[in-house]
């Protein structure tokens, strides 16, 4: 696993522990605003694995109150 190098990649995936310094909300919190289509919505690798694609992060830390998924 990644450690949290200071910037998120612009292009590829990646996993809540690599997001989580920068989206400022906790992990419950997300996954509800993924469901109300107010974040980015995940992508289910396996039953255990699950991410979120960097360019819709990116595009959601541009805008935070005014993204629709």
């Amino acid at each position: 696993m990644h450690k949290h190098g200071g910037a998120l990649p612009l292009v590829g995936h990646s996993r809540w522990k690599q997001i989580e310094p920068f989206v400022g909300v906790s992990r419950e919190t997300w996954r509800k605003m993924c469901i109300a289509g107010r974040a980015p919505w995940p992508i289910q690798l396996s039953p255990r694995c699950t991410v979120w694609s960097n360019e819709q992060i990116h595009r959601y830390l541009g805008d935070p109150l005014g993204y629709v998924a």
